[in-house]
């Protein structure tokens, strides 16, 4: 999945889209589907979360919503040190700014009271990711979506349990068959101990 696109920011993504709105008079309709009034919000699953099993071992409020694309976005496999040590035992998923690229995802709908224990999954509190709002296209519209983006990328190869995660995930939420052709050709690290994929196993039972 990695090129090699320049490191742009989401600042700049966000005014080339303002631009072109601007420069062909379109409207672009964005839907947050969420807020106060519902106590819920939106997020954009791309690794280990697009498995539902998953997500709800510490976020137990996780229900589907849909699946969508985030334009000009690529995934890609890493950690935020170039040697750390992580519950996975190799690179995990994170998306880079990429004009013409793509990353298809889930849309889950999760309480406002899990929105610290997702956060505190994807290690924000140390610094790991960083919370974004994006627009995802789907077949609803665009709709407004947290999601996270690893800070300091390493680039690292997942374990083939990672692997497995992400591909059960697209498999089980219909994702493209094109794209779930590009996540099974991904290169693992060949780790074979115990992971977290033990831990979904039993809730999986």
């Amino acid at each position: 999945f990695r090129t090699s696109c320049a490191d742009l920011s989401l600042a700049s993504f966000c005014t080339v889209l303002l631009c072109l709105v601007l420069s062909t008079g379109t409207s672009v309709a964005i839907s947050k589907m969420s807020g106060v009034a519902s106590g819920r919000f939106m997020y954009f699953a791309f690794g280990s979360n697009l498995l539902k099993e998953r997500l709800q071992l510490t976020n137990p409020s996780a229900s589907f919503c849909t699946t969508g694309r985030l334009k000009d976005y690529e995934l890609n496999f890493g950690l935020w040190e170039q040697h750390v040590e992580n519950a996975w035992h190799g690179g995990v998923a994170t998306i880079e700014f990429c004009p013409g690229a793509e990353v298809w995802g889930v849309i889950w709908t999760l309480s406002n009271v899990n929105l610290t224990s997702l956060d505190n999954q994807e290690g924000v509190n140390l610094g790991m990711y960083s919370p974004l709002e994006v627009p995802v296209d789907t077949d609803k519209g665009l709709i407004l979506c947290r999601t996270y983006q690893m800070n300091n990328f390493h680039a690292c190869a997942p374990s083939p349990q990672y692997k497995q995660v992400v591909c059960l995930g697209a498999e089980q939420n219909g994702l493209p068959v094109e794209y779930l052709k590009r996540l099974e050709v991904i290169q693992t690290n060949n780790y074979s101990g115990p992971s977290i994929l033990d831990q979904i196993r039993s809730s999986m039972k």
